[in-house]
């Protein structure tokens, strides 16, 4: 069975980190949730490369910090913050591709 991650995940956000880069937190209000979708590693590399169409090189770090149960993801920007035809300065309308995006885990 799968489930969207905006119906298991209390917070899923984008932000600026810095002129290079984009940083997408997923936060998880319940523990078991957060340690199934972690356990899994459903959300990687290729998943995040492909929902926003660019090279696994440029997703830089996938971190699981657990004493937030939380993710956080680091892309490489397509285009430096503020360059001619880039388009979210602050990075806060980038986490549109995580919030439909349906996880195959197993549902209690």
């Amino acid at each position: 069975m799968s489930v969207r991650l905006r119906d298991i995940a209390g917070v899923i956000r984008s932000k600026n980190a810095g002129p290079y880069e984009l940083t997408l937190d997923v936060i998880f209000d319940d523990p078991a949730w957060y340690r199934r979708v972690v356990d899994s590693r459903f959300i990687d590399a290729e998943l995040i490369a492909r929902l926003y169409r660019v090279g696994e090189d440029d997703v830089l770090h996938i971190i699981a910090f657990d004493p937030a149960h939380a993710l956080k993801i680091t892309l490489r920007r397509a285009l430096v913050a503020g360059d001619l035809g880039e388009t979210d300065v602050y990075g806060a309308q980038q986490h549109a591709p995580l919030v439909d995006l349906e996880l195959n885990l197993d549902v209690p």
